[in-house]
């Protein structure tokens, strides 16, 4: 079995493999700063609870945008495991061109998702991650990473409403019954979540014409994807566990 950990800049999200087979995955806040034995003891005791033998894990594999966790995780990891994970990083073979101008400021978990993408539903493919920022990642027919879009995320779009503005309160990110809102909290959900589908389907449309895939595939994935790809036809897959996917495939074309 192998352990693939995505740390994102929200949750650290932790998935078993057996061969091509998802055992569990499970996550925790990685906003809060432990030590390697906090993490180790934590991995320890989630494996356990979802009945998965730590001494069976042969292997591990790590992408992270949060720089600051690493030296702590990993060395949990190499601890309480007894792996010693890979990074996934400069110099790791992925099987991803990136073309773009400034290739090394492409972000691992964006590297990890085009992987996943790419290998499972072949290219030209649009990759949508909706996670603290919402991304959008275009891989060629021949597996190039071709371009990228950047914008805020719900949470972070959701949290600007309320920290930024004096009346406006916390509220549950779910899609109302209408956008026609008659009170605060369904008329900023209305705006949050008809908001992000506007926006992803224009994005979508102008990536298509302005990259001529009109055979263009669109997959989205991360924890709030799943409510924005219901509510368009022009996103074809969601897929929760493409990151971990992409991973394990990452991991496998690195091992010794």
């Amino acid at each position: 079995m192998i352990f693939v950990v995505d740390v994102g800049n929200t949750n650290i999200t932790y998935g078993v493999y057996d061969g091509e087979e998802l055992v569990t995955s499970f996550r925790m806040m990685s906003k809060v700063q432990h030590t390697s034995d906090e993490y180790g003891i934590q991995i320890i005791e989630l494996l356990k609870a979802n009945s998965v033998d730590k001494n069976g894990i042969e292997g591990s594999i790590i992408a992270s945008v949060v720089p600051n966790v690493m030296h702590s995780l990993i060395s949990g990891i190499s601890k309480y495991l007894g792996v010693e994970p890979i990074i996934v990083g400069v110099g790791i073979k992925t099987g991803i061109k990136v073309v773009t101008e400034a290739p090394k400021e492409i972000g691992p978990d964006r590297i990890v998702d085009a992987v996943g993408a790419y290998e499972k539903y072949g290219g030209p493919i649009l990759v949508l991650d909706f996670g603290t920022a919402t991304t959008y990642d275009l891989i060629s027919a021949n597996g190039e990473f071709m371009a990228g879009i950047t914008a805020p995320g719900l949470r972070m779009s959701a949290k600007a409403l309320w920290e930024d503005t004096a009346k406006l309160p916390e509220i549950e990110i779910r899609k109302p019954k209408s956008i026609l809102a008659q009170e605060t909290i369904s008329s900023m959900q209305a705006g949050l979540i008809y908001g992000q589908i506007g926006q992803t389907e224009y994005i979508i449309n102008q990536v298509r014409k302005e990259s001529g895939f009109d055979d263009m595939k669109v997959v989205a994935t991360g924890g709030l994807g799943r409510i924005i790809s219901a509510e368009t036809d022009l996103i074809q897959v969601y897929d929760s566990a493409l990151t971990l996917e992409g991973l394990r495939l990452i991991y496998n074309k690195n091992r010794k």
